[in-house]
């Protein structure tokens, strides 16, 4: 195989929660993890010049090993004694520093590509062990689908799919920093923290309502407090039809879940009129 053309999914978190902090700074968590059919284009080709080469469409993104595809490649390619060049070609699609995974999700693409075209045999498992040297979201990323994440994300559980249905992705012109959220994050006995377990049976029990009902996410009440935008696309989805509306990950970016596409694109329609958001889609959930 001399080339492969893969889909990087995006995801977001129906429940997010924080029960402690380790030793080392880590903090552990407890989230339910969704891929969305929203995503970026990884092309990868071999060439006969060594070393890896990597391009993207957005100028600002590192193209050297600060960007997590490139050390992706160079992990395998290293520990296989790879000769061989790559090319690596990713065409953006997910919004950067959104809270989606997007950094994350096109190094697991480049790790599953660098196992396929060079027929190493690495088992899910075995790339998921390297994907994690790379950071705590690249084995979910690898997996896809639904999942409990636990410890520091790494240790994860296949969930049943959830019930396929229309969602809008809102991310306001702002970005967010993972590590200032998680610093500003505090647990003490004022802290309320999601319901994982009744989100959990909702989940298995296949009832979308109930399950968007109880979605939470720890980390709003930190990133809201300094971008209360994230708040108002919040409600303006609520206002026009959506099951219920939360922010992924550490932020910034919303989404909403639909039980009808119709309204979920005429609530994106009325979000695009209201300019409190810059990037706007509509897709749909990812099942396995």
């Amino acid at each position: 195989m001399d080339e492969i053309r893969l889909k990087a999914l995006a995801k977001i978190n129906l429940g997010l929660d924080v029960t402690g902090c380790r030793p080392d700074g880590y903090h552990l968590v407890r989230m339910i993890m969704q891929t969305i059919h929203l995503f970026d284009s990884v092309q990868m080709a071999k060439t006969e010049k060594p070393g890896i080469c990597l391009t993207t469409n957005m100028r600002f993104l590192p193209t050297d090993e600060h960007n997590l595809a490139y050390r992706a490649a160079k992990i395998l390619m290293e520990e296989f004694h790879i000769s061989q060049g790559i090319q690596i070609d990713i065409k953006k699609c997910i919004p950067v520093a959104a809270g989606m995974a997007g950094g994350s999700t096109d190094a697991a693409a480049v790790l599953y590509g660098v196992n396929q075209m060079y027929g190493l045999g690495l088992s899910p498992k075995q790339l998921a062990k390297r994907a994690l040297t790379l950071g705590a979201d690249v084995p979910y990323c690898l997996m896809r689908g639904t999942a409990l994440a636990e410890g520091i994300g790494e240790k994860l559980t296949r969930l049943p799919s959830i019930p396929r249905c229309p969602v809008v992705i809102a991310k306001p012109g702002i970005s967010v920093s993972t590590a200032w959220v998680y610093q500003n994050l505090v647990l003490d006995r004022k802290t309320v923290h999601p319901d994982i377990d009744r989100l959990l049976k909702d989940i298995r029990r296949r009832n979308l309502k109930r399950m968007a009902s109880h979605m939470g996410n720890i980390l709003e009440d930190v990133t809201v407090k300094e971008y209360p935008v994230i708040t108002q696309i919040k409600e303006h989805l609520k206002g026009h039809g959506a099951l219920n509306a939360m922010m992924s990950g550490s932020g910034p970016t919303v989404f909403a879940l639909f039980g009808e596409r119709e309204k979920a694109k005429q609530a994106a329609d009325a979000l695009r009129a209201s300019g409190l958001a810059r990037h706007i889609f509509v897709t749909t959930i990812f099942n396995v």
